[in-house]
């Protein structure tokens, strides 16, 4: 059984740095794309950052610049360092994975979740 589990989030005030973790265990993927999203409240569950089994990233344009999406060598820990944080941030950040390659901006195509981490910026 697949399980996601994110740390990191916590409240910080505007321009710091955050990295959120995402553990993963229970699966065996040769291929693979993990993604973090974030929902606000009253917002949709967007996608602002991805990479994949090949390695390839994608970022939203709303976290280009600042946030860095990786993952550990063992590709068991996907990190999202996040560097000058801004209140528009503050949101839920969940980390998910799916068994394919491909990277859907869309939740819909990730079957696998985290619980979820709270990010809180300040001004």
């Amino acid at each position: 059984q697949v399980r996601l589990v994110e740390s990191g989030g916590g409240s910080v005030q505007a321009g710091g740095s955050l990295r959120l973790s995402c553990a993963a265990s229970g699966y065996t993927f040769n291929t693979y794309c993990m993604a973090w999203f974030r929902q606000a409240p009253g917002k949709e569950r967007a996608r602002i950052a991805a990479i994949n089994s090949d390695l390839t990233t994608i970022s939203a344009d709303s976290v280009k610049g600042r946030f860095t999406i990786s993952l550990d060598n063992a590709k068991t820990t996907m990190y999202l360092q996040m560097n000058s944080l801004t209140p528009e941030d503050t949101a839920m950040y969940y980390c998910a994975a799916r068994s394919e390659s491909t990277c859907y901006r869309t939740a819909n195509f990730y079957p696998y979740w985290g619980q979820g981490t709270q990010v809180t910026v300040s001004s």
